[in-house]
């Protein structure tokens, strides 16, 4: 089966988006996904993000991790497709169905723009604080240790307006970036600090702006089309 892809990504964390509203996709199977996830005998990526019909937006937007296990939110990804979407459909600013939540993309002087969603502070102590944002994250100020079930960000250096962070994602391993990582990462030192200042997070692959509008974290930051093409390496 012949499938065409757009390959795109943000601050260095990639994406392989697949058009099921359009195309006809085989099977979402775990080897399905491994394999056009894989940087050897596939397209490469960190997350494969399908896209289907939805009646409450513009697009949903499904999330696989690279070892085929599913997401329930990702920023950068959100951000990519928003520049799709809007590209494809000539609108100033689209929405995108998750699991859990509709969010709103749109372009900015700066890149792309998407408002997260709820936010929630789960548990908070002197090392890390876990902070929920669709997915679980965990941001450690100090001593950061192994967490398979959930997304690990480390800060390595902070102040009142930048921080920069180490990301592990869950299912995904050491990444170059991570859009939800980046908002927890605000959420983590805004409550460490008792401030909600807009923040710039530095990432391996490049930075991100967060910043807070009616309880929200907004994600600001560039993305970039990388190639597209037709994928036929898949065999059942």
């Amino acid at each position: 089966m012949n499938i065409p892809f757009v390959k795109m990504q943000a601050q260095g964390n990639d994406f392989v988006i697949l058009d099921a509203i359009h195309d006809t996709l085989p099977e979402l199977t775990q080897a399905f996904i491994t394999n056009i996830c894989d940087r050897h005998i596939g397209i490469g990526c960190d997350q494969l993000l399908i896209l289907q019909p939805s009646e409450q937006a513009d697009a949903l937007m499904l999330i696989y991790n690279a070892d085929g296990s599913q997401a329930a939110n990702c920023g950068n990804g959100l951000r990519c497709v928003g520049d799709l979407l809007m590209s494809v459909l000539g609108k100033d600013k689209v929405s995108i169905a998750l699991v859990d939540r509709v969010v709103e993309a749109k372009r900015t002087n700066k890149g792309v723009q998407v408002a997260m969603g709820q936010v929630n502070i789960e548990a908070v102590t002197n090392d890390y604080i876990d902070v929920l944002i669709g997915n679980p994250h965990r941001v450690y100020f100090k001593n950061p240790l192994p967490c398979s079930e959930r997304n690990v960000e480390t800060i390595h250096e902070y102040d009142e307006q930048h921080a920069e962070i180490s990301i592990v994602e869950r299912g995904a391993g050491e990444t170059l970036a991570c859009g939800s990582g980046a908002c927890a990462t605000a959420v983590a030192l805004w409550q460490r600090t008792a401030s909600s200042n807009p923040l710039t997070i530095h990432m391996p692959g490049g930075d991100v702006i967060v910043h807070e509008h009616n309880g929200e974290c907004v994600l600001e930051g560039a993305v970039s089309t990388v190639f597209q093409g037709v994928f036929n390496g898949y065999s059942s």
